[in-house]
């Protein structure tokens, strides 16, 4: 008879071989309203994130837009700093033509200097090397105290200009060579000023390069931040339409319960068994409450039979295990495992004798779950039984 069961299984187990172990305690199947209250846990949690990463992204877009000012008025300081130093590098190309105009006019004034210079000192080798050319002979060679006077009045003068030329280009050149050295101190002025300014230039568009980075970092993280809040936005939509679902289901099996009860219910003795239901319910007996009780065991056996003893719920073992999202062990592979093993125990099967015999320890109950605030049932280990 297990054999016939194995070889029954074959096709539905190489369809399942991803689940290599089978846990040595039970596989608990999740009922609709525990799978509710997860749904709604996860749902929470998911829109919690939505939220903390909502005001993530506002955090970040004020940041932002904090470093965007920032931004600007370091522009601003650019633009000031450049006009700045434009303007220097102006001042400074003006005074170096000064400087050259100063540079060429001293030249010109030694120039003349130097001719006065000369020319003196002909004149004055002249006269000392042509005796009757002295200033004294000339003197007394004169005819008349008129012609004295005269040439005493001539020589005053010439000595006058000559001194008066001779002081005349001394202040030039004075003049043009402080002139040189104040546009040459001025020029060194500029010129640490302009090193400054382009400094200050260096600093500011530094600032602006570092802000422009940060500022680009903060996009590149608001971006993130968006996409992950889209992703929340998204699951929480998908989690809103999976509890929607599993509220409308809850609701259908807590019909199903009432109606089951209220509905007619088949003697034991009219229940025909087939060859190898025994064998199929205590392995999933072992799958729901393989570590529960013996008194769990015998209570989740007893749901099985109810089932199939109520009129709303198919006639067979064999039907209601396999009822559509009925028992997870059934989808998720684990009773194909088990099966295929003939994992049930000894006490497994005598709770699936037991329950097929008709005894039951939960009355009519037809759905069990690990227990929860506000479900009344019958508690035996870790189940509650309604």
């Amino acid at each position: 008879m297990k054999m016939g069961w194995k070889q029954l299984v074959a096709v539905f187990l190489v369809a399942t071989m991803y689940f290599s172990v089978l846990p040595s305690t039970d596989a608990y199947a999740k009922t609709t309203r525990e799978q509710l209250e997860e749904a709604e846990q996860e749902h929470q949690e998911t829109t919690g994130k939505l939220k903390e990463t909502k005001e993530n992204i506002d955090s970040l877009n004020n940041t932002k837009d904090s470093l965007q000012g920032q931004l600007d008025e370091l522009n601003d300081q650019l633009s000031e700093v450049s006009d700045n130093l434009e303007d220097l590098e102006n001042k400074i190309s003006s005074k170096q033509d000064e400087i050259t105009q100063a540079k060429e006019d001293l030249e010109e004034a030694e120039r003349i200097e130097k001719e006065q210079y000369e020319a003196m000192k002909k004149r004055i080798r002249f006269m000392y090397e042509k005796k009757e050319h002295t200033y004294a002979e000339m003197l007394f060679t004169s005819t008349s105290f008129a012609d004295f006077l005269n040439k005493n009045d001539y020589i005053q003068k010439l000595s006058d200009y000559d001194r008066r030329m001779l002081e005349q280009y001394k202040n030039t050149r004075e003049a043009v060579n402080n002139a040189k050295l104040k546009l040459e101190d001025e020029m060194e002025q500029l010129e640490i000023m302009k090193a400054e300014v382009e400094e200050e230039q260096a600093k500011v568009s530094g600032f602006v390069d570092a802000t422009k980075g940060s500022i680009g970092k903060y996009a590149n993280e608001i971006a993130a931040a968006e996409a992950k809040a889209d992703a929340y936005a998204a699951q929480a939509k998908e989690e809103e339409k999976n509890i929607s679902a599993l509220k409308k289901k809850l609701a259908e099996e807590i019909a199903m319960s009432k109606l089951a009860a209220k509905s007619a219910w088949r003697d034991i003795s009219e229940v025909s068994f087939a060859e190898d239901d025994r064998y199929l319910l205590a392995n999933l007996i072992y799958c729901e409450a393989g570590n529960q009780p013996y008194a769990g065991q015998l209570a989740v056996g007893a749901v099985v039979i109810n089932r199939v003893l109520s009129s709303v719920y198919p006639n067979t073992v064999v039907g209601v295990i396999y009822q559509n999202k009925q028992f997870s062990p059934v989808g998720d592979g684990h009773l194909a495992l088990a099966l295929a093993n003939d994992k049930a125990t000894a006490a497994c099967y005598k709770a699936a004798d037991e329950a097929m015999a008709g005894h039951t320890n939960v009355g009519t109950c037809v759905y069990f779950r690990t227990p929860i605030e506000g479900l009344s049932g019958i508690q035996i280990g870790g189940h509650i039984f309604y």
